[in-house]
């Protein structure tokens, strides 16, 4: 498995660990790398910038999520889903330089993964629609 694709898979846990646990995001991180402490520096590195997007943006991304996943509110959605749509979305938000298609697969890799065959069409879709939106968005401003 890549370095990036470990980071994402971390970032997931993290993100999930955050929306379950109820814990600030230092707190998340104490706890979860003092269990990980094999991770190398540049897997933990880029793990630890998504998460920071992810949580700083947190109601950005959720509303970005929320417009585009229609009928769906987020508490309703599963958790990791919810949280393989935030590690996308803070990705594009964060990571302009890693093509949108990329994205896009390597959370469909980890929503395969960690998510049942159900969400991956689901989240394939909300990342799609979102990562087209922030482009038009980043288009006008240009």
């Amino acid at each position: 498995m890549g370095t990036r694709r470990k980071s994402r898979e971390l970032c997931l846990q993290m993100l999930f660990q955050w929306d379950m646990g109820k814990q600030t995001p230092d707190q998340v991180r104490k706890t979860f790398w003092a269990e990980r402490t094999e991770v190398d520096e540049e897997t933990r590195g880029f793990a630890d910038d998504i998460f920071r997007v992810a949580t700083e943006r947190q109601t950005e991304i959720d509303e970005l999520i929320q417009k585009h996943a229609q009928h769906w509110r987020m508490e309703r959605m599963a958790a990791v889903d919810r949280n393989v749509l935030r590690t996308g979305v803070a990705e594009f938000l964060g990571h302009h330089e890693t093509p949108r298609p990329i994205v896009i697969n390597e959370a469909l890799e980890i929503a395969r993964k960690f998510s049942s065959p159900e969400s991956v069409q689901f989240i394939n879709g909300v990342l799609d629609s979102v990562g087209k939106d922030l482009s038009v968005a980043a288009n006008k401003r240009e």
